[in-house]
């Protein structure tokens, strides 16, 4: 077993990845889409949106947990939590991973699942049997279906996990949260391996029009596909998404001495809160941009390193121009050398789930040598003049070490460093 405390933090490794979005229900149909330039953002068909003037969503569709949970746990087991261990399932069986751990195994590998939201279908159900039946008919799964923390606590309970087990909630930047602190957990030698990622599920009416309310979401509901809209002077807020996505880290040698494939290192994290506004980002994106340089910093590289940006690029005007701002300030001279890509223009803003989803797109990006486009960017805001925005179609680029950020409602920052893994 390995040691507790290790004189010198560990060396983190990624063996696994699970991911479903609008554009797919795996990392390969979801990374195909993305390089092809598609959209999964439509009309929402979940259920009838006539009522909200926002009525766009990227939403997951045929969602299989059958293989996990049986008919009856799939009735008893939020949307949320059915994404979590399918991407969990599929992060594990790519990482391979057995069916259930076992002994050292088990107590050695824990679970950081995060959730913008929980089980908000749940709630919403509930709430309206209470308003409309009475609280004598609220279902008894409503509080272990509906609180944010049971997603973690589900997957080990499937598969076997007795390490580390919590949610991060933080928004938008949760994902990117969740891989961070799990990242920390192996370091320092609390864990040898960890399943980590984010999982949304909350495209129900209460939800979109709460989001509506603030004024945070596209109206474009004639034209789904073209909605999200990063850097571009026409965008009109975020388009809501779902999904999830998990990845498996290992600490090197563990992962080494089980003979498991190595997709890439992750070097660096970094975490910070703006102490801003409750929704808006801080002027210049100065939280960010010590996200990056504590990263960096952890990484023990330097910023002429990185070659390529997975921006948060929500299509919100002021966040939007913040990070692009917070890019042009951590990168100095040398910003319009790097390439730039925003994910949500295709699978809309996965809140919970979008820091992890992006991690796997950066990943992806590093392993392929490949920068998705950023579609629906016809005239770029002024902010970003001479910065290099993938835009159009997919470009081929040898990136050997990326950024990935993530940022949240509330002010909180994750910055994300992977590298190219070579022998």
């Amino acid at each position: 077993m390995t040691g507790y405390w290790p004189s010198q933090p560990r060396r983190v490794v990624v063996t696994g990845m699970g991911m479903l979005t609008a554009l797919g229900n795996d990392v390969a149909a979801t990374w195909r889409a993305m390089v092809a330039g598609q959209s999964g953002v439509t009309t929402i068909a979940s259920f009838d949106p006539s009522r909200l003037d926002a009525r766009i969503a990227g939403e997951v569709h045929d969602l299989d947990a059958s293989h996990i949970l049986d008919r009856k746990e799939v009735r008893r087991t939020d949307r949320y939590i059915q994404f979590g261990l399918v991407a969990s399932r599929q992060a594990m069986d790519q990482a391979g991973l057995p069916a259930r751990l076992e002994g050292d195994e088990a107590e050695r590998t824990g679970v950081i699942l995060g959730t913008g939201l929980g089980g908000v279908g749940t709630l919403v159900e509930g709430i309206s049997i209470n308003a409309l039946r009475g609280p004598d008919r609220i279902s008894p799964f409503l509080i272990p279906m509906g609180i944010p923390n049971v997603g973690a606590g589900q997957v080990a309970i499937s598969f076997g996990m007795t390490g580390p087990n919590f949610t991060t909630v933080s928004a938008c930047a949760t994902g990117g949260h969740a891989i961070g602190e799990a990242f920390e957990t192996i370091r320092r030698g609390d864990a040898d391996t960890m399943l980590a990622g984010g999982s949304e599920a909350g495209i129900y009416e209460p939800l979109v029009g709460g989001f509506d309310s603030m004024r945070a979401l596209s109206r474009r509901n004639d034209d789904p596909p073209g909605a999200s809209r990063p850097f571009d002077k026409g965008r009109d807020g975020f388009v809501p998404g779902e999904g999830a996505g998990v990845v498996v880290l290992e600490e090197l040698d563990h992962a080494r001495a089980r003979g498991a494939a190595i997709l890439a290192e992750l070097v660096g994290y970094g975490a910070t809160a703006d102490a801003s506004h409750i929704t808006l980002p801080a002027a210049g994106g100065i939280g960010a941009v010590k996200a990056a340089r504590r990263a960096l910093e952890k990484s023990g590289l330097a910023v002429e390193d990185i070659a390529h940006v997975n921006a948060h690029a929500t299509s919100t005007p002021e966040g939007d121009r913040a990070e692009l701002q917070a890019i042009r300030t951590i990168f100095g001279e040398r910003a319009g050398d790097v390439t730039i890509t925003a994910n949500k223009s295709m699978i809309g803003h996965t809140l919970g789930a979008a820091g992890a989803i992006e991690a796997i797109v950066t990943i992806q990006t590093i392993r392929e040598s490949c920068v998705p486009p950023t579609i629906n960017l016809e005239q770029p805001d002024d902010a970003a003049a001479g910065l290099d925005i993938v835009t159009g179609q997919a470009r081929s680029q040898d990136v050997e070490i990326a950024l990935s950020n993530s940022f949240g409602f509330g002010g909180q920052n994750t910055a994300l460093i992977f590298r190219r893994w070579l022998e």
